[in-house]
């Protein structure tokens, strides 16, 4: 075996006292991927074992499991750094994904892709094996034009791209302990180039967005983010910054099922509650975070704040530590 990898995470309930595993993995599950609730096996006999990978700007989870149901319930908090999508390759066993009305079910090789930070419903009936592929929601969408109309969706893994995409992970993961670590890297850019085909080929016939439309948006979030710290920034400011009507810009962000403000304010909070979890702002005080990110009344960032995470940004700051 070569020089393996960054270091892999493994974590496993077969380290716990069977006293403590259901409360143990709710942790584990809430810190390393999203907070959930979980039913165990009606025999109580709760395993779950995870190998996580950093994988450049993604993360590659190898995971083990007696049957299981997990939830993620309406207005749970969650960590900005955990605003993900996952892609999901079955291993062994059978898996459903409930989310936003559909439901999927999947056989080994299959893939498919969720919304970490939305409600959904994962059920595994008996033992089974996937792996996780978490990319970043703002890496996924300038790829993807439409991609929250591709979640809870079965990409075949025994035919066309999804076949492709589905052996490439399979096979990276299955390789990870013998790749040095700037191979196994290398691999990541590739994998989300086949992730993008594969969910491309199961989005919505019925949805339409051309690649002018599609380059369009890009410009505009990518402006966005060059000048999100700046007070100023506005519909106005964002309009002259790319050559585009206020109008157009709202019109595009309507297919994303938003607006450009709100849009501008989503990623602010998104930076600031990072920045809450970061320990190199440990001695920044919430009005220092605030200001950074464009905010400048710190009563309506506060109130922004905790309808976008569910509480206040001093509880957050102090729950996630």
């Amino acid at each position: 075996m070569g020089t393996p990898t960054s270091p892999a995470v493994r974590l496993s309930t077969a380290d716990v006292p069977q006293r403590e595993r259901h409360g143990w993995l709710r942790e584990v599950i809430g810190r390393e991927y999203v907070k959930v609730e979980i039913s165990p096996p009606a025999d109580g006999c709760l395993f779950n074992e995870m190998t996580i990978y950093p994988w450049e700007d993604l993360r590659l989870s190898a995971i083990r499991s007696n049957a299981i149901t997990i939830e993620r319930l309406p207005g749970e908090p969650y960590r900005a750094s955990q605003d993900a999508y996952f892609a999901v390759v079955l291993l062994s066993g059978q898996y459903s994904v409930e989310q936003q009305g559909r439901e999927v079910f999947l056989k080994p090789g299959d893939m498919t892709l969720y919304d970490a930070t939305r409600p959904h419903r994962i059920h595994c009936p008996r033992s089974f094996s996937k792996l996780i592929v978490s990319i970043p929601r703002a890496m996924l969408r300038d790829r993807i034009a439409g991609i929250e109309h591709c979640t809870a969706l079965r990409i075949p893994g025994n035919e066309g791209i999804g076949a492709v995409a589905s052996n490439f992970i399979r096979s990276s993961a299955g390789q990870a302990g013998r790749l040095n670590p700037h191979e196994f890297l290398a691999l990541a850019e590739h994998s989300l180039d086949l992730l993008t085909l594969a969910m491309t080929s199961v989005r919505p016939a019925d949805f339409n967005l051309s690649r002018s439309r599609s380059l369009s948006l890009y410009r505009v979030k990518a402006f966005i983010e060059r000048h999100l710290s700046e007070p100023c920034l506005n519909a106005a400011m964002v309009a002259n910054g790319v050559g585009l009507s206020s109008r157009y810009i709202n019109d595009l962000f309507k297919d994303e099922g938003t607006s450009l403000m709100r849009h501008v304010w989503r990623r602010r909070l998104e930076n600031c509650g990072k920045d809450l979890l970061d320990s190199a702002h440990n001695g920044h005080s919430l009005t220092e975070i605030a200001f950074r990110w464009g905010f400048n009344d710190l009563s309506h960032f506060s109130r922004a704040f905790k309808q976008r995470f569910g509480c206040s940004p001093r509880e957050y700051r102090q729950r996630e530590h």
